[in-house]
């Protein structure tokens, strides 16, 4: 239905060719297009609300079967918010007010505060990869030293932390139906951040209260709860893998480049074609935080334009379950490494 702009011509410009020079050729991409993001929208949201009244309606039928349903619209809840990511970026309409609005009526669907969210998702964008800024937005992530120099207690939490139930279920369950309910972090830093958290949750009440009016505990038990913790566990794995693999890059504040740490510290994710989709591209993640301005929708042309960014930190679905047993950076190596290659290393 759209055509893609007329691609510009393929450049010469080396893989390994310093960040901010990639920089200058990606600004090329950075438009929107407002027919096309109005209709990746609709195509997003209009099928995600059928599967809700579909799922609704089948709990007269079949209970699993409306479960599965709900499973499957996470996937479309998991699209939904990286729409609003790109609108937090300004890179989903060329009006910011029209993008702010957007986002923050999705953010009651993906439940989360979208001023509070962008705020701190461009801490995570400014300070990825320095190690002396971690701690807001991030994966918590020590160095091999930093572990070693903890006390028993305090590399179990660090251990419990990593334990991937933790990271992957427990830990979105808690970030997303608890934490994001008050401006946590932002509490003293004025009325903004209370009022997006706040009206937040009044959207969230209000669509809850009609669920429970209409339909009793069952559509919310069954439903909402699935679709909504399906959708926060995979959209904590994919922004784990995007940053969490062996060759990452991390410095110290006096030698890390912002522009070297998001070309070289975030992976280039290759998922199925179908959950490329549903993930809207944000596997193309290190052209995505080299230059945060492209639509997620021109992410694939930048890649066909430079294949040198296509080949770059490629890291298959297989190569990615193998990370959830990299826990450490270690400063010597300049790679992730586990628990026990570390704690075999302080042996040597």
């Amino acid at each position: 239905m759209f055509q893609d702009p007329e691609l510009p011509r393929p450049t010469a410009l080396a893989a390994d060719a310093p960040a901010m020079e990639w920089v200058r050729h990606l600004a090329k991409f950075r438009d929107p297009n407002t027919p096309r993001s109005l209709f990746e929208l609709a195509i997003t949201l209009l099928p995600f609300l059928g599967i809700w009244a579909a799922a609704w309606a089948m709990l007269q039928v079949s209970t699993p079967l409306a479960m599965a349903l709900a499973l499957v619209n996470g996937l479309f809840l998991v699209r939904l918010f990286c729409i609003q990511h790109d609108c937090g970026h300004g890179s989903f309409f060329q009006n910011h007010r029209v993008s702010d609005w957007v986002g923050r009526a999705l953010g009651v669907l993906t439940i989360t505060p979208y001023d509070i969210w962008r705020r701190s998702h461009a801490i995570h964008h400014g300070a990825a990869g320095n190690l002396d800024d971690r701690g807001f937005g991030d994966i918590d992530t020590l160095t091999v030293a930093e572990y070693q120099a903890r006390g028993w207690l305090g590399r179990l939490k660090y251990r419990a932390y990593r334990n991937p139930l933790v990271l992957f279920v427990l830990g979105p369950a808690y970030v997303f139906f608890l934490e994001h309910r008050l401006p946590v972090g932002y509490m003293k830093q004025g009325a903004k951040y209370w009022l997006s958290s706040m009206g937040t949750n009044l959207g969230i009440a209000v669509i809850l209260g009609a669920i429970l009016w209409f339909g009793g505990w069952k559509p919310l038990v069954l439903i909402f709860i699935p679709t909504t913790l399906l959708a926060a566990c995979l959209g904590v794995w994919l922004f784990y893998v995007q940053h969490q693999f062996e060759e990452t890059h991390w410095d110290h504040k006096d030698d890390w480049q912002l522009h070297e740490a998001a070309l070289h510290g975030s992976s280039h994710y290759i998922l199925p074609q179908p959950l490329a989709w549903f993930s809207a591209n944000i596997g193309i993640h290190h052209v995505h935080h080299l230059y945060s301005r492209i639509p997620f929708y021109r992410l694939p042309e930048v890649l066909r334009t430079h294949t040198q960014l296509a080949e770059a930190n490629r890291l298959t679905v297989r190569e990615s379950l193998k990370t959830v047993g990299l826990q450490l950076w270690c400063e010597q190596s300049r790679r992730l490494i586990s628990f026990r290659e570390a704690r075999l290393s302080r042996k040597v």
